[in-house]
């Protein structure tokens, strides 16, 4: 295990569940003033596309980024995550990297507004995808 793309990954992926909290915290209380640097914040999370079949999407960001910090714990505590933590961190970045381009579709094209909290969850995500391919590229293979 690389040690320095693991604790990167681990850094990541705390910094995309912190984004997700505020941005869940914003969403459920509407404080504007929490959206800091534009009003887009507004604008992108009052849309219909900031929820999936009634859940808001922070909320499944906070849900993914957990399952990924929970698979990485893991990794150096389980045998099955020693084997497989690398593929399923790998399966969950690219899930979340294709939800995240979906998003930045919707911002730019749909909504045309952009949120700068969604905009660093989404390239928090794409950096996670990166190094969780660099990690599946870089493990012993058994």
């Amino acid at each position: 295990m690389d040690k320095w793309l693991y604790r990167a990954s681990v850094a990541l992926v705390i910094l995309g569940i912190a984004v997700s909290i505020y941005m869940t915290i914003y969403k459920l209380t509407s404080n504007d003033s929490m959206c800091l640097g534009s009003g887009d914040c507004h604008t992108v999370n009052a849309s219909r596309y900031s929820e999936v079949n009634g859940i808001p999407v922070a909320v499944i960001g906070v849900i993914g980024y957990a399952a990924m910090l929970v698979s990485l714990l893991l990794e150096t505590r389980s045998d099955f995550f020693k084997t497989n933590g690398t593929m399923l961190t790998f399966g969950m970045s690219i899930t979340g990297f294709l939800f995240s381009v979906w998003l930045i579709y919707v911002e730019l094209v749909l909504i045309r507004a952009l949120c700068p909290f969604c905009v660093t969850s989404q390239v928090t995500m794409t950096l996670l995808f990166i190094l969780a391919i660099v990690r599946l590229i870089r493990q012993p293979q058994s």
